[in-house]
């Protein structure tokens, strides 16, 4: 993914996700060392050894042999519903992104062993920075670091822990999007936001092997690209590799890179991947909360590749973890925790 040029040298409600705060394991970065040597026999499947999805596409990029996917599809056939865990199979055998825990000492472990594992397979982790403070006005992802000191602490430790190793990072997603929101984050906060993102995104930028794309929404969100041109600039997005869209979202594939393409116009040429996790079905019908939190008869998208057929589009990129909820809406578990029933119901929609 990484562009000679790439310009860093020269120069509605989108998101639900609580990043859980879960260790990283040492047997993660053993796992996927032997995933990255196993050849054939009983070992892994072909997608978590090679980060291709099973579908040899050229993604880069690594999947988790240890992720929840992974782990309900092998419940599943421990108990028998081997059509269940070929569904969920659709998920696990896919790579996903690595959300970042909120505490200092964990980001800056996960974001080592990530990045370790992902690398010993010869891939790149993706991973996604969600730890702004005042995050997602006091909705269900609510919270993020107490201040910017600790938030730039919190980063340190992120840039501590990716060091030279490849890695694809998102940049907090919603964060810029609700500076435009009115009535979202206070005003007050406002200067202090653009400057942690952009201390983030040069922060990234300065590594070996590592590109950024700072998140913009989607679509659906702020309708006129031209609006988000002069915050992105604000906050970073010339030293960035890029911006990132329809990260947790629904919009079809085809209005996000058109979307996206009359953005990088008015940007001067950026690139831009694109989260096509959820989205095969494209949105839902209706407004608000509905639309957005966990919404029935959506459909698994585009495998990640970064073959998509468009010059300033870098990547699709399974962003969102499919099957871990939008919220605690209609008796569905918190956000970012893993949901079983919904990740049945998206894989079952999604084309074999």
């Amino acid at each position: 993914m990484r562009r000679p040029e790439r310009q860093r040298r020269t120069a509605p409600r989108a998101t639900a996700v609580r990043v859980a705060g879960v260790r990283v394991a040492a047997v993660l970065v053993a796992a996927a060392v032997l995933g990255g040597c196993a050849g054939t026999g009983g070992g892994p499947s072909r997608a978590a050894t090679d980060g291709s999805g099973g579908h040899g596409d050229g993604a880069p990029f690594w999947n988790n042999p240890a992720g929840p996917a992974e782990r309900q599809a092998a419940a599943y056939r421990a108990a028998g519903r081997h059509r269940d865990a070929e569904l969920i199979e659709r998920i696990a055998d896919r790579p996903v992104a690595e959300w970042l825990g909120a505490e200092r000492a964990e980001a800056e472990e996960q974001a080592r062993a990530h990045t370790a594992a992902a690398g010993a397979a010869g891939r790149r982790a993706v991973l996604v920075l969600y730890n702004i403070p005042h995050r997602d006005c006091g909705q269900y992802s609510r919270g993020g670091a107490p201040d910017a000191a600790a938030y730039r602490e919190w980063l340190a430790g992120v840039v501590r822990g990716i060091g030279g190793r490849p890695a694809t990072v998102i940049v907090e997603p919603d964060a810029l999007p609700h500076l435009l929101q009115e009535g979202c984050t206070p005003h007050r906060f406002h200067d202090e936001r653009y400057r942690l993102l952009h201390e983030a995104v040069t922060s990234l930028a300065a590594l070996a092997d590592t590109d950024v794309y700072l998140d913009a929404g989607n679509a659906g969100w702020i309708r006129d690209p031209g609006a988000l041109v002069e915050p992105l600039r604000k906050a970073g997005v010339g030293a960035a590799d890029g911006f990132a869209l329809n990260v947790a979202n629904f919009r079809t594939t085809a209005a996000s890179v058109a979307y996206g393409r009359e953005l990088s116009r008015k940007l001067g040429g950026a690139h831009f991947v694109v989260d096509t996790s959820r989205n095969g079905n494209g949105p839902a019908d209706g407004t608000g909360e509905a639309a957005w939190c966990n919404p029935p008869g959506r459909a698994l998208g585009t495998p990640p590749t970064t073959r998509t057929g468009h010059e300033r589009v870098d990547a699709y990129l399974w962003i969102k973890r499919p099957g871990e909820s939008d919220g605690s809406c209609g008796g569905a578990p918190e956000a970012g925790e893993w949901f079983p029933r919904y990740a049945l119901a998206l894989a079952r929609q999604a084309r074999p």
